[in-house]
C-alpha cells in the first residue's frame, strides 16, 4: 500500500511539473505588464481599459520617472513593455541588451511648459532668449523633475541653459523623482512655478500654463516604446504595441495633448 502511494505521489508530482510551463503560459496570456513614464498615466489608463475590453487581457501598469523604471528593469523587474519619456533611458536598456531592439518604436512627442497654480497673479509670459523666471518665483522654488535623470527635468534644464536662465534659477529648484511629483508641488501651492509636459498640465485642473518653451530650446521630446528581452507574454506585448497605434489609442493620446508619431527607431 505504501509503495503504491509512493508511486502515485511521484506520478502526480511529475504531472504537475509537466503542466507548470503550460499553466505559466496561460497566466501570462491573460495579463500583460507595462512600465510607463509618469506623464503617460491618464492616457494609458484609458487605453489599457479599452485594450482589456477588446482582448480580455489585463494590463498591469506601473508609472514613475523613466530613470526609476529603467533601473528596475535592469534589476530584473518582470516587464513586457516599456515606454520611456526620452531616448536616453531606452538607449540605456538597449545598451544592456534588455529590449528586443527590432520592436523599438518612436510612439509619441510632447512639449514642455511653464505652469503655475490656477490663482497665480500672472496668466502669460513670453519664453525666449533672455527669459528670467526669478521675478515670478519671488523667492520661491521652481519645481522640476531631477535635472540629471528625470527626462522632463533634463529637457527643462537644457531649455533654461539655451535661453540663458539656468544661472538665475539653478539654486532655486525643487527637484522631484518624476514630472507628476513636480506638478503636484505646483498644484498644492508648495512651489510657485514648475516645468512639466503640456500633457501633465492638461491632466491637472489645479494648474494653468503660463508659457510654452520653444521647440528649438531643447532636444526633441520623444517617447519610445519597446518589448523587453525577457517578456513573459511576448505575443501579447506585440499585439499591445500594435494597439497603441490604433485609432482608439491615438484619440486617447491626443485628448491628453500628445502628438502621435509613426516612425521607428531601431
Amino acid at each position: 500500500m505504501m509503495r503504491r502511494f509512493g508511486i502515485l505521489k511521484a506520478a502526480l508530482l511529475a504531472a504537475l511539473i509537466l503542466a507548470w510551463p503550460q499553466a505559466r503560459l496561460m497566466a501570462a496570456e491573460g495579463t500583460l505588464t507595462a512600465f510607463g513614464a509618469a506623464s503617460l498615466k491618464n492616457a494609458m489608463d484609458e487605453i489599457d481599459q479599452a485594450y482589456a475590453t477588446k482582448t480580455k487581457v489585463q494590463v498591469k501598469a506601473s508609472y514613475a520617472g523613466s530613470s526609476a523604471l529603467a533601473k528596475q528593469i535592469e534589476q530584473g523587474a518582470p516587464v513586457d513593455v516599456f515606454i520611456s519619456a526620452d531616448q536616453d533611458w531606452m538607449n540605456y536598456l538597449a545598451d544592456r541588451s534588455l529590449i528586443e531592439k527590432e520592436t523599438r518604436t518612436d510612439l509619441l512627442a510632447n512639449r514642455i511648459v511653464l505652469v503655475a497654480a490656477k490663482d497665480f497673479k500672472t496668466d502669460k509670459v513670453e519664453i525666449g532668449p533672455g527669459f528670467d523666471p526669478s521675478p515670478l518665483l519671488a523667492g520661491g522654488r521652481l519645481a522640476m523633475g531631477q535635472v540629471d535623470s528625470v527626462p522632463c527635468g533634463k529637457y527643462g534644464k537644457a531649455a533654461l541653459e539655451k535661453l540663458g536662465a539656468w544661472p538665475k534659477v539653478k539654486d532655486h529648484l525643487a527637484q522631484s523623482e518624476s514630472v507628476r511629483a513636480a506638478l503636484a508641488l505646483v498644484a498644492r501651492g508648495e512651489a510657485p512655478l514648475g516645468i512639466v509636459y503640456a500633457t501633465d498640465a492638461t491632466a491637472e485642473p489645479g494648474v494653468k500654463i503660463i508659457g510654452t518653451f520653444p521647440l528649438d530650446s531643447h532636444p526633441p521630446i520623444i517617447y519610445p516604446a519597446a518589448i523587453l528581452k525577457d517578456a513573459a507574454n511576448e505575443s501579447g506585448a506585440r499585439d499591445y504595441l500594435t494597439f497603441l497605434r490604433s485609432p482608439a489609442a491615438k484619440a486617447a493620446f491626443e485628448r491628453q495633448g500628445f502628438t502621435v508619431l509613426d516612425g521607428t527607431s531601431n
